[in-house]
């Protein structure tokens, strides 16, 4: 049974015969009432603080919650950003690997092309000097067969 500070005030002692002087008794029963009233105030006050103590305890333990979850989800994009950037630089070497071989197959297009202009020029070229030889060839029989023309012919001069 809980004795409060009510039961303390209103307790009434028998009195007898030689018995205790009752205004020391009511004096002490005063004072352990008003230091009890104190001691429940202060119970009352440490269970409050004690209330708002776990209250705070639950609401960083949320925070450490949700703060390792953050962490967590962070590290986790951070390893995804890492694979898709490492993928992003992989698939950009490949791209200029392809352009390169393609760039340097067009190059040796090109040289072979070069190098065949070069042998049709050339091809062109003997044929020119060849049909100019003989066009040169022809002028100087033409020429020839006039001057043996001259000859023959009398002079009438």
């Amino acid at each position: 049974m809980r004795i409060t500070p009510l039961d303390i005030q209103q307790k009434q002692f028998a009195t007898r015969f030689r018995g205790f002087d009752m205004e020391e008794v009511d004096s002490f029963l005063e004072l352990i009432r008003e230091e009890m009233e104190e001691l429940l105030r202060e119970n009352a006050n440490l269970r409050e603080e004690a209330r708002r103590y776990e209250k705070q305890l639950k609401e960083y333990k949320n925070i450490e919650t949700t703060l390792k979850d953050t962490l967590i989800s962070t590290q986790q994009m951070v390893e995804e950003y890492r694979g898709t950037a490492k993928k992003d630089a992989e698939l950009i070497v490949k791209e200029a690997e392809l352009k390169s071989e393609d760039m340097l197959r067009e190059a040796q297009e090109k040289v072979v092309k070069i190098h065949e202009d070069i042998t049709d020029l050339k091809g062109i070229r003997r044929h020119f000097k060849e049909e100019l030889k003989r066009l040169i060839e022809s002028h100087l029989s033409m020429m020839e067969f006039d001057k043996e023309r001259e000859s023959e012919v009398p002079n009438e001069t």
